[in-house]
This record gives C-alpha cells, sequence and structure tokens, in this order.
C-alpha cells in the first residue's frame, strides 16, 4: 500500500562518502577538545558549560569553540578539516 501513496524513503540517495569513527580516547587529560556549535539556541551555552566541565573534571589542556555557518546546513569540508588538525576529540552540539 506504501507504494501506491508516494512516499519518499528519507533514508534513500544521497550517496556521500562515509568516514568512520575513529575510537573513543581512553584518556581527556591533556587533550583538545573541539566544540562545534550548530548555531541552534542555547548550543553555544551548552557547549561552553561541557568545554568548562571538560576541563573542570577530566583534565583538557584546551578547548576549541567552532560555529556552522548555519544548523540547517552541514559544517564545511575546510571547517572539519581545520579542526581534525586542532584537536583531539570533537563534540558537535544539538541546542532547542
Amino acid at each position: 500500500m506504501a507504494d501506491t501513496l508516494g512516499f519518499i524513503d528519507p533514508t534513500a540517495g544521497g550517496e556521500r562518502t562515509r568516514i568512520p569513527l575513529a575510537p573513543p580516547p581512553m584518556d581527556l587529560a591533556g587533550a583538545t577538545v573541539g566544540l562545534l556549535d550548530n548555531t541552534k539556541e542555547q548550543g553555544d551555552v551548552i557547549l561552553q558549560t561541557l568545554g568548562e566541565m571538560l576541563q573542570a573534571h577530566y583534565g583538557v589542556a584546551r578547548v576549541v569553540m567552532r560555529r556552522k555557518e548555519h544548523y540547517s546546513k552541514p559544517a564545511t569540508t575546510a571547517l572539519i578539516e581545520a579542526m581534525a588538525q586542532d584537536v583531539h576529540v570533537a563534540i558537535t552540539a544539538v541546542g532547542g
């Protein structure tokens, strides 16, 4: 029946290259953590708080904060590559 109603499979299409995730670090002490703000409301506040907690409780040496252009667009390749050069771990926020 779904075939006749014209539903579109949201998982179809888009043959983007998938990049495997790196294994998580065993310890964050001395690490540089990258925080990527998705530009949604409060996303920056969530990430700033997370960065402070990671430094205070897990020994993170440095926090690098970056911001996407717009929440509806993926982060640019240049932004992702720059973060990959600067950080050991990257975290993104989903604000409200």
